[in-house]
């Protein structure tokens, strides 16, 4: 049976019937995470949590307003019912297996002016609590907001991805990640209060780190977060005061707090794919068309160019070993665009070498008879050969366009095709309910490089495997030698390892890649580096911004990526006692610091370059390690360093 159809499957359940239980004591499994729902004297529903002892949030309001009534306030509490769950399932990215163990309490509610009946539910984890609404309705409701809200314990750092564009901050989640004290939240960004998910927490007295989110985002608006002082943070959302409409019952995504002692629990966390449905098995009972893997991809060094480019990219993915190739925005101005694309996709397969397609999704977006311009074209897409879409310009987390977003994932399923959303927020879990989302975008990635925005810091580098990637994948886009910015070659190559996507696309030509004179010794290991992985672990001395230190394992293969964040040189001391005693081979790429800058004029006459610049060169050495298993690692500022460790 194909892995992924295990998805859900492996379950160990226990439901049992409603039981009187103490609203002071919503417990996690292992009795460290508590969450507390009562209200106030004046009829107000808050929660609260803590952990190990210690508040994490504060009391704070939940509600939700339908229709005008705020059915969080004035309300009655009714006995809950409850269940608990201890379930794996086969996943994908920072590793194979995920336990989801959680007990779930759901109080039923009574809005006394109005007489109306609602509930919540409340699952509380090992790492972490999560609420949801259920309001139960035969006809159209409408939803006017809600007063969701955290109110943060004091003395946290925040991490939030900040961008002074203020239109295209919200749209894209494109923004770089900064830090700033959790009571400035509501101050701190000129573009306003509010803030995208997640909001990453360094916990005081070095209890850990917590991160507010969202996860399953169907049939709802995402939501967005707004400071308004006191260290508080109040649901928001694209519609603002105008609402929107949810047609019969309304059940909401989940409103996530999620807890880690350290970092390598952070990364290591599915709480946000857990609160996600499995698969439906009439969609992904043969899920063999998901194929993780890695893409070449023209756009950033030479934009889409001509079909012959395509099949030029198609030619250098098969000898590189890559899976896919690329075709962006333009191919629809080709003569004859579809048989072209037919043409491509056929070539491709007589080099085993997928491709996919990029549209604007304007193009698939009118709901009109349930998605029918989405379902034609996706019809003429999987006609044509291809294995994917790249969907872009979504511009938003609107309910309109979270219904897109579904259809999109659905649709495609019925023809066996993968998606790769762009343009688009942050992911909030969708790819275990439906795996043929291989990535998103809702990242700022090395394209900025390009911009005036750019280009990216290190620090920004160093921060998102544990911020943006700690709730899904991303498309990067990562490796751009070329264009690196304020970082080095080997900092490049590191983000192959600790950037999570199971569609990995390279920015850099694969010429330059392969054969550039003071690139190509390196080529060897980087074409080894997988998109996914069996196992991760977050190694000491990693800080958010400052330095990412991972060992990742595929198969009997491990890979070590070190992110420096700083612009100061580093000594790392790597420790791998973690490995064991056996012998290990070693190929490792690391900054060159004792030898001259070279000069990236000449480094690819293909590409478009932004700018030239001079770069710290490469230095790749293969060597036995016997029973060595401290290394002492030089990072070059903006620095970085790759390590491929096996068994001799």
């Amino acid at each position: 049976m194909n892995r992924l159809v295990l998805f859900g499957l492996i379950l160990v359940c226990a439901f049992w019937q409603a039981k009187t239980l103490s609203a002071d004591e919503l417990q996690s499994p292992n009795g460290k995470v508590v969450a507390r729902v009562f209200m106030t004297e004046a009829g107000a529903l808050q929660y609260d949590i803590r952990w190990k002892g210690q508040p994490i949030i504060e009391s704070s309001r939940l509600g939700i307003t339908v229709d005008g009534i705020d059915l969080g306030s004035k309300v009655t509490i009714g006995v809950p019912s409850t269940k608990s769950c201890d379930e794996t399932y086969e996943t994908r990215g920072v590793h194979t297996q995920a336990r989801n163990h959680y007990t779930q309490w759901t109080f039923p509610l009574t809005h006394q002016p109005s007489g109306r009946n609602w509930s919540l539910a409340c699952r509380v984890f090992d790492d972490g609590v999560a609420f949801r609404y259920l309001v139960s309705a035969s006809d159209k409701q409408h939803v006017d907001g809600e007063s969701t809200s955290w109110r943060i314990v004091e003395g946290c750092k925040a991490w939030y991805f900040e961008r002074l564009a203020k239109k295209w901050k919200l749209k894209s989640y494109a923004g770089e990640w900064l830090s700033t004290d959790a009571g400035n939240l509501h101050t701190v960004s000129p573009p306003g209060p509010i803030q995208g998910t997640p909001i990453v927490l360094e916990l005081p007295q070095q209890l850990g780190y917590a991160a507010i989110t969202k996860a399953a985002t169907y049939n709802y608006s995402g939501m967005r977060l707004r400071g308004v002082g006191d260290r508080t943070l109040v649901a928001d959302f694209t519609e603002g005061d105008a609402g929107f409409d949810v047609d019969g019952p309304i059940v909401t995504p989940w409103r996530v707090t999620m807890l880690a002692d350290d970092l390598n629990e952070l990364v290591n966390s599915d709480l946000i794919k857990n609160l996600n449905p499995a698969p439906d098995l009439m969609l992904f009972g043969d899920a063999d068309f998901v194929k993780p893997g890695r893409t070449a991809w023209s756009w950033e060094t030479l934009s889409l160019g001509t079909p012959d480019t395509q099949r030029e990219f198609i030619d250098l993915a098969a000898e590189m070993g890559f899976e896919y190739s690329t075709v962006d925005d333009g191919w629809k101005d080709w003569p004859d665009p579809w048989g072209t694309i037919k043409s491509l996709c056929d070539h491709g397969k007589s080099k085993n070498v997928g491709v996919w397609v990029w549209v604007h999704s304007k193009d698939i977006m009118d709901p009109t008879n349930n998605y029918r311009q989405m379902r034609e074209y996706f019809d003429r897409v999987a006609a044509a050969g291809c294995v994917g879409l790249k969907i872009d310009f979504m511009n938003g987390e609107s309910k309109e366009l979270i219904n897109f977003e579904t259809a999109v994932l659905r649709n495609s399923a019925w023809k066996k095709l993968m998606i790769n959303f762009h343009g688009c927020h942050a992911s909030t879990g969708e790819e275990r309910t439906y795996p043929n989302e291989m990535t998103r975008e809702g990242i700022r990635g090395i394209e900025v490089n390009k911009m005036k925005e750019g280009p990216l810091p290190a620090s920004h580098n160093a921060a998102l495997p544990f911020t943006r990637f700690v709730v899904g994948h991303a498309d990067y886009t990562p490796v751009l030698f070329s264009n690196p910015g304020p970082t080095t070659w080997a900092h490049q190559v590191a983000t192959l390892v600790t950037f999570t996507s199971a569609l990995q696309t390279y920015a850099e030509h694969p010429d330059t890649m392969m054969r550039s004179p003071i690139l190509k010794k390196a080529f060897p290991i980087v074409k080894t580096i997988p998109p996914i992985w069996d196992e991760t672990r977050v190694l000491l001395g990693s800080e958010i911004g400052k330095l990412t230190v991972m060992a990742r394992r595929s198969g009997d293969v491990w890979f070590i990526g070190i992110l420096n964040g700083e612009q100061i040189a580093k000594d790392y001391s790597l420790d791998l006692s973690f490995l064991g005693d056996e012998n290990l081979a070693i190929a490792a790429i690391s900054d060159d610091t004792t030898s001259p800058r070279v000069n990236l004029v000449g480094l690819n006459a293909k590409a478009d370059l932004h700018e030239f610049t001079t770069a710290i060169p490469l230095k790749v050495e293969q060597r036995s390690l016997k029973q060595e298993r401290k290394l002492s690692v030089k990072l070059a500022p903006g620095g970085g360093f790759v390590a491929r460790l096996t068994k001799q």
